[in-house]
């Protein structure tokens, strides 16, 4: 468990110069029902055959890479920071 700040002073590319960010962690966003890969495997799991695609069962990580996320205070700016793998921020 690592406590993060809520504020960090780092470079903002497009101001080109150190401002005060707000600092969250990413997270994954709610999957569209209407994306053309979910339209295609839905089509493609219709009617009978069973299981179309293979289902991934082999997981040898047991923790993720966390990643920060940092908005500019000045132009609302976003950039992505990766930390090593840890449980949980």
């Amino acid at each position: 468990m690592v406590n993060v700040p809520k504020q960090r002073r780092t470079f903002c590319k497009k101001c080109k110069v150190h401002k005060l960010h707000k600092v969250t962690q990413y997270k994954k966003s709610k999957e569209r029902r209407a994306s053309q890969g979910r339209r295609r495997y839905d089509r493609k799991q219709q009617g009978f055959g069973g299981q179309t695609k293979p289902i991934f069962r082999k997981k040898a990580k047991t923790t993720k890479k966390i990643v920060l996320r940092m908005e500019c205070s000045e132009c609302k700016f976003r950039k992505q920071t990766p930390l090593e793998a840890m449980q949980a921020l």
